[in-house]
């Protein structure tokens, strides 16, 4: 097929999963994109740019069997301004996050415009598909809270038209080399996560505070994408645990990076907020053995993997649970590990999401919603 992909963000997870697809489909891509910047501009600018670029591309004999496109984008304004073959194609939009339940420091200043964007676009689109669960079902829990707060005229039959559309669709991850022997020492712990207040890097180093009060070694890496206004306990963390530290900030090479998955021995999120977790999947496909909360999309990720006892991999109770867990791996370094008999359990599991298998299975789910869109419209 041939395929028209919009994606007005071209950056971050939106760029992965599109470049990861991309790399390994069997259709015929047209990719348009924006630069990832001022994401409030490009949600309100993307569908008029891209719909005339769009325009001028069917003038030069272009065309499509259908149209792909993100979260980012107003789809139903983008239709409504596109050529009419362009709003004849099946439509199916990829939500990696949406703007009613993605984190914000004051919940005051979420402007629910943006939110409304998110629902209009997938009521235009044929099929709508998340990246997790517990995405599609926060995302429709709050719309259901805002339209009822809404005056008059709320249009609550909007959540089960979505519903009922709506699809688990998980991303890809790219395939790992084997993993090296470890590296002799105490328990090597990584966090890996943007350094904003949703990942709850307080809670960590809270935890991280009470294993050293107990006496209990380790060796610790904290990397990530650090911001102008990064969260002030970073600074406080690298000085009172120096002499722990083995990696701290940005690393600049993805062989940097997954260097230091291969290298860790357990990796833990504090996170707030959290769609589907690409980051604890990766550390999971290179060997790293999860610690991570009961809540958001962890449970569901981790549900993948063969357990030897329920919950071994989520822990709850802030850091009093987190400090508990890391202090019963720790025991466990010299004793066959935190795998402990098979330390292959979770690459195995994260295998079944490598863009080897996850991009065939879209481009088959793209091919589905063609001929399901066929069959419905006679």
């Amino acid at each position: 097929m041939k395929i028209l992909a919009i994606e007005p963000y071209y950056g971050g997870s939106h760029k992965a999963f599109l470049d990861g697809w991309l790399a390994r489909s069997s259709h015929d891509w047209t990719l348009l994109t924006l630069p990832a910047r001022k994401w409030k501009w490009r949600m309100r600018h993307a569908a008029v740019t891209l719909a005339e670029d769009v325009a001028a591309r069917i003038a030069g004999g272009e065309s499509w069997d259908l149209l792909f496109c993100c979260d980012m984008l107003n789809l139903a304004e983008f239709l409504g301004l596109s050529p009419n073959c362009v709003r004849r194609l099946p439509s199916a939009v990829y939500f990696h996050e949406n703007q009613l339940t993605y984190p914000t420091r004051c919940e005051s200043e979420r402007d629910f415009h943006y939110g409304f964007t998110n629902m209009t676009t997938a009521l235009a689109a044929y099929a709508v598909w998340f990246n997790s669960a517990y995405h599609r079902e926060s995302f429709l829990d709050a719309l259901m809270d805002v339209l009822r707060r809404m005056p008059d005229y709320q249009p609550l039959h909007a959540i089960g038209r979505i519903r009922d559309k709506s699809v688990v669709q998980p991303p890809g991850i790219d395939e790992l080399p084997p993993r090296n022997a470890r590296t002799p020492g105490p328990l090597h712990i990584l966090w890996a996560a943007r350094w904003e207040h949703d990942k709850n890097p307080e809670t960590f180093f809270e935890a991280i505070g009470r294993l050293e009060s107990r006496r209990i070694p380790f060796r610790l890496s904290v990397i990530g994408e650090q911001f102008r206004d990064a969260p002030a306990v970073f600074g406080a963390a690298r000085e009172r645990f120096a002499e722990h530290i083995e990696h701290w900030g940005y690393l600049e090479s993805r062989d940097e990076y997954v260097a230091a998955l291969a290298g860790a021995d357990v990796f833990v999120s504090t996170a707030n907020h959290e769609f589907f977790g690409i980051s604890a999947a990766e550390a999971i496909a290179a060997g790293a053995f999860p610690v991570l909360p009961d809540r958001l999309a962890y449970p569901e990720l981790v549900d993948r993997i063969d357990s030897v006892e329920p919950g071994e991999f989520l822990y709850s109770g802030g850091a009093d649970g987190l400090s508990d867990r890391l202090a019963l791996l720790a025991e466990r370094i010299d004793s066959g590990g935190p795998w402990r008999s098979d330390p292959q359990r979770g690459i195995r599991a994260m295998a079944e999401l490598t863009w080897r298998r996850r991009a065939a299975q879209l481009d088959a789910a793209l091919s589905e919603v063609a001929s399901g869109f066929s069959r419905a419209c006679g």
